[in-house]
């Protein structure tokens, strides 16, 4: 073989790969970890230890874990365990719940459906109905692994080429410029206002979503971040209902990164984009919608689990079995997750 002796190197592997950054896991963290491996081999620096603050992992920077949830969770995954007296009849009754799901004596572990097991999907119905006084339904609510496994499906589906445009905030979680960078979309920018607590500037959103599309770009859809990752503002109402109003105008779908809904450093109350929509009447309650949640944050933050789900509100028929082929071609999300969603949404 000519050149380089390896299949996959720098010039082979495509550019698309190569041109997509992710900073949370990137060059700042490979150098914290290297300094980690000096300090504990006793190499001198002006601080005794790191705290990893790139990314949001409560666990790791020493939130304990919930007994509760790790006894449902260990129950389900070792059924001999319902005759433990160490188990909580609490957390037993809640194992029994995913074991019927999964037609007890079969194991949790084996695959589930591709939306995932119903009683879960059931469960995060139940949690956005309260929340937002409107219906949902378990056929719209797919389980995956943490928020971002939902966004990546939708954007497979979203971006066909460089043509395609998605709005993303910036500060954002760098998630999303390295998606449409990976699937070949274009990024159209929008600032958030820091003079304003991080508020959203309509005037700074629609200048860039003109200049997009004099560039000749379609500008499909716009990620919202609420609240916001990594800046912590809540978004006004006034400001939710600017962004539906502008995407109904332009014909673009929202996706809805919700995940700090439980984690408010503010007193303004969080509104979710299901529950706007819906307030605001027709037309707008028909706008393309997809929300995303996680058990990453929120009461248990447990982040490694890989918990999540999203709900896709007035989607194109053929466009959702396309994303519900996607899911089958994965097979599904991991069971240990679903499980943990199901605890955390009747936390």
């Amino acid at each position: 073989m000519e050149g380089s002796a390896k299949v996959l190197c720098k010039d082979t592997i495509g550019d698309n790969v190569k041109n997509a950054e992710y900073a949370v896991r990137g060059a700042i963290v490979q150098l914290a970890g290297e300094i980690s491996e000096k300090l504990k081999k006793g190499q001198k620096y002006p601080f005794k230890k790191l705290l990893y603050c790139n990314i949001g992992n409560p666990l790791s920077l020493g939130q304990p874990t919930l007994s509760f949830d790790r006894d449902v969770v260990s129950v389900a995954l070792n059924p001999k365990l319902m005759e433990s007296g160490e188990i909580s009849k609490d957390a037993k009754e809640r194992a029994k719940k995913i074991l019927d799901a999964v037609q007890y004596p079969y194991a949790v572990g084996a695959y589930t459906v591709s939306q995932g097991l119903l009683p879960v999907r059931e469960s995060v119905k139940k949690y956005i109905e309260e929340r937002d006084g409107y219906p949902s339904n378990v056929n719209n609510i797919f389980l995956t692994d943490g928020a971002s496994d939902g966004v990546r499906t939708i954007f497979n589906t979203l971006l066909r080429g460089p043509q395609d445009a998605v709005m993303i905030p910036i500060p954002q979680y760098p998630l999303y410029s390295a998606l449409i960078s990976l699937l070949n979309g274009t990024p159209v920018p929008y600032y958030l206002d820091e003079s304003k607590g991080w508020g959203l500037d309509m005037k700074d959103l629609e200048e860039n979503y003109n200049k997009a599309k004099a560039d000749g770009k379609t500008v499909r859809a716009i990620v919202v971040i609420n609240p916001g990752n990594p800046t912590g503002q809540v978004m006004t109402a006034d400001n939710l209902k600017d962004i539906v109003t502008f995407c109904h105008k332009n014909k673009m779908m929202i996706l809805a990164d919700e995940v700090y809904q439980m984690n408010i450093y503010t007193d303004k109350p969080f509104i979710s984009f299901k529950k706007m929509i819906h307030d605001m009447g027709k037309p707008y309650s028909e706008i393309e919608l997809v929300s995303f949640h996680s058990t990453s944050k929120g009461i248990i933050g447990e982040c490694g689990l890989r918990g999540g789900y999203m709900e896709l509100e007035n989607i194109d028929e053929y466009a959702f079995s396309q994303i519900l082929k996607l899911r089958s071609i994965c097979l599904c999300s991991n069971a240990v997750g679903q499980i943990t969603v199901l605890i955390w949404e009747n936390a």
